[in-house]
């Protein structure tokens, strides 16, 4: 008798009443539940189909987003030298601040006694119709400055960097919670069957908060980010065994399947449909994810463009060098471009490290070079191609730099910037936004907000709204509470929208 066989002659008329019964009961309420507005219509539709979690989900409302490209840069690059140009720090670069604006402020590693401000040797330029500045380590995303919302008044609670890492990420700085990847693809589920609805690709010396930057939280695991290499084999042990065919690999899984299945009916515990999934998803993988990381399709003028075969040059990098590190970052966007296509629904880049306390000048410029051409071949090509719209690329960090000098012992003074979470800039193109926008401000030292603060939680509740997501509905109720990704804080900035 098969496996299948043993399953249906189990099937008692109590197994029927207590599982099957259930759970079409569950379904009605979960529908009745969600049409009163009671539970969110995300945890509805996962209850009405938890043998394919990732099955894509109608929005709240119509979006022009359908994928994000989310480039998170780690360890926080200097937004004073690179998109924030303040003219009136330079004039007063090596004099101390007054003594009034230090008195409440935390430091990493700054002597606040003895710090003073640093101005910075980078030449800025306007660029566009939208006059957006860019300084002269960034050209090229000088170049697409009018497919640019750029915030300059980005503010932080969180001055270290894990928890300024899982506040970018996940909403708050707390362990345990859903990234925002993981929100994406649980409220709209993923348009490709053959590939993750979220996906990570790192380069560099890796960041500070590791994988509790892509962890599904209290989700289900189908929802976790799914770490993936640019060359080689792309998840490891994707691969089958030598000595395994294809076809036996099947017939094992399909029996997994129907005992999984059965554990399923009695338990209802959606990490057994998550474990289904992820046996499914991994043996379409095995096909789809090789074909993804092969560039041999791609046009000499698209490799080009994105920088994919830039050698490494010797030194330089400091904390932002590691192997291979220009050409892995360049072929990272391109294969965040690639997976768009093919109907992930959220990728996060992730480079580190801009964590730059000391030899600032030449350790940002090669980071800068790293990022800059990539970043915006990506939006050029998603352009050219027709994604942008549909596609929002975010590039943003978990603060900026201080205008203060680093000044502690053992460090050469004032060759750095420390930790500084009260204003820094991020930039956002595509999933209609409002290109050629600047919004908001820092003070005229580049130390505070003078001019609409924006925090984490605004821009996540603004990126959520591009994808059809109400903020306040997209949530899931855990240990009796129901959770958000902007937990009880977050507003959409019109501003940006097109």
């Amino acid at each position: 008798m098969s496996p299948f066989e043993n399953r249906l002659a189990e099937l008692t008329r109590r197994n029927f009443l207590t599982t099957s019964a259930s759970g079409i009961g569950a379904a009605a309420l979960g529908a009745m539940l969600s049409g009163d507005g009671l539970i969110s219509e995300a945890s509805s539709a996962e209850a009405l189909d938890a043998s394919n979690p990732l099955a894509p989900k109608k929005p709240h409302f119509d979006g022009p987003a359908k994928s994000c490209i989310f480039i998170f840069n780690a360890g926080a690059p200097s937004h004073l030298d690179l998109f924030n140009p303040k003219p009136k720090l330079n004039e007063l670069s090596g004099k101390p601040l007054p003594k009034s604006l230090l008195e409440e402020v935390r430091f990493a590693f700054i002597k606040k006694e003895t710090a003073t401000l640093l101005g910075t040797s980078r030449k800025f330029t306007k660029f566009g119709e939208s006059g957006m500045d860019f300084s002269d380590l960034v050209p090229h995303l000088g170049s697409v400055a009018d497919d640019l919302v750029m915030v300059r008044s980005l503010h932080s609670e969180q001055f270290n960097h894990h928890p300024g890492q899982l506040l970018m990420q996940c909403g708050r700085a707390t362990f345990g919670l859903p990234a925002m990847g993981s929100w994406m693809a649980y409220g709209l589920g993923s348009e490709s069957k053959n590939l993750p609805g979220y996906v990570v690709l790192t380069s560099g010396r890796g960041s500070s908060g590791g994988s509790t930057l892509w962890q599904s939280g209290f989700l289900p695991s189908t929802y976790s980010g799914v770490l993936f290499r640019n060359q080689g084999e792309p998840v490891l042990n994707l691969t089958n065994p030598a000595g395994l065919p294809p076809e036996l690999q099947r017939k094992g899984l399909d029996v997994l399947k129907i005992v999984n299945g059965g554990q399923l009916e009695q338990k209802l515990d959606p990490e057994i449909a998550s474990r289904i999934a992820s046996y499914e998803l991994a043996f379409r993988m095995q096909t789809a994810a090789p074909e993804l990381i092969d560039l041999s399709s791609e046009s000499k003028q698209t490799l080009e463009s994105y920088g994919v075969d830039r050698t490494q040059e010797p030194g330089g990098g400091g904390r932002g060098q590691f192997g291979g590190t220009r050409a892995s970052f360049s072929r990272n966007c391109l294969l965040a471009r690639r997976m768009v296509e093919r109907g992930v629904r959220f990728v996060n880049l992730i480079y580190a490290s801009w964590d730059h306390h000391s030899n600032l000048d030449k350790e940002l410029a090669y980071n800068a070079e790293v990022v800059d051409q990539p970043v915006a071949a990506l939006i050029k090509d998603l352009k050219q191609r027709g994604l942008h719209d549909s596609t929002m690329v975010v590039f943003a960090s978990e603060f900026g730099r201080t205008p203060l000098g680093e000044n502690r012992g053992g460090r050469n003074a004032n060759t750095g910037r420390d930790h500084h979470p009260y204003s820094y800039t991020a930039l956002l193109s595509g999933g209609g936004l409002k290109g050629g926008t600047i919004y908001g401000d820092s003070d005229e030292v580049g130390w505070g907000i003078a001019d609409k603060p924006v925090h984490a939680n605004d821009m996540h509740a603004t990126m959520l709204h591009q994808f059809g997501l109400d903020h306040i509905r997209l949530t899931h109720r855990f240990q009796g509470r129901d959770f958000r990704l902007t937990d009880v804080a977050g507003n959409v900035i019109s501003d940006w929208i097109a």
